[in-house]
């Protein structure tokens, strides 16, 4: 487990999220924003991607202009069916658009580090640890919730069946080595208000105080 750095103005704590597909990072990033954290997201950097004009040429190049939509946008629903489920075509994806989001979420940690406003990161990236992306991170949180809930969660928020998520884990650690990695767990498989105290007991226990806390209960 991880020292916390120095408090002052030395090194900002900068958190990342980790855990299963559907596990709930993007709500426990919410409530960590709710208090005055500043969120960098690894899902907005991966749009912001592929609308880069040589990113988006060479997937075009690579896997044809059917991907674009009559918005002129890749369709991340059409790539996502060639690539995952094909190592080789997913490998070439990922050589393609993680420098690109690796620069960008480097350079949103840097610039929230360096305001004087913000007074904790989160990172919020859910392929962070296969990566590499970790490695900017002091503390990492991984977020705990049964399977059948995560596909339930899945099912209902992006239509996606059981076969689809277990195509897109095979690009990802499994649940036990996130777990492995992480210094602290939070349990998700209760009521967004139970998830709410975790958090907060989290912030008191490392002796960070935000605002929109909750007293301690």
């Amino acid at each position: 487990m991880k020292s916390l750095p120095p408090s002052g103005p030395i090194r900002k704590l900068v958190i990342g999220l980790v855990g299963g597909m559907g596990s709930g990072k993007s709500e426990v990033a919410g409530l960590f924003a709710q208090r005055g954290a500043k969120v960098v997201s690894g899902d907005q950097a991966g749009h912001e991607a592929l609308r880069q004009p040589e990113v988006r040429a060479r997937v075009i190049k690579r896997w044809g202009p059917e991907l674009v939509t009559k918005e002129g946008e890749i369709n991340r629903g059409k790539l996502a069916a060639i690539v995952f489920g094909n190592e080789a075509e997913r490998k070439a994806l990922e050589a393609l658009v993680f420098p690109w989001i690796e620069r960008r979420l480097r350079q949103q940690i840097a610039q929230a580090r360096a305001d004087p406003d913000v007074p904790l990161v989160v990172l919020d990236a859910a392929i962070m640890l296969e990566a590499g992306w970790h490695d900017e991170c002091d503390r990492l949180i991984y977020i705990d919730a049964p399977r059948e809930l995560r596909l339930a969660r899945l099912n209902e928020k992006r239509g996606w069946k059981a076969k689809e998520v277990e195509e897109r884990e095979k690009a990802q650690w499994s649940l036990n080595d996130k777990r492995d990695r992480a210094d602290d767990v939070l349990d998700n498989s209760g009521s967004l208000e139970s998830l709410a105290r975790q958090v907060d007991q989290l912030l008191r226990q490392w002796g960070i105080v935000l605002c929109n806390q909750r007293p301690n209960e």
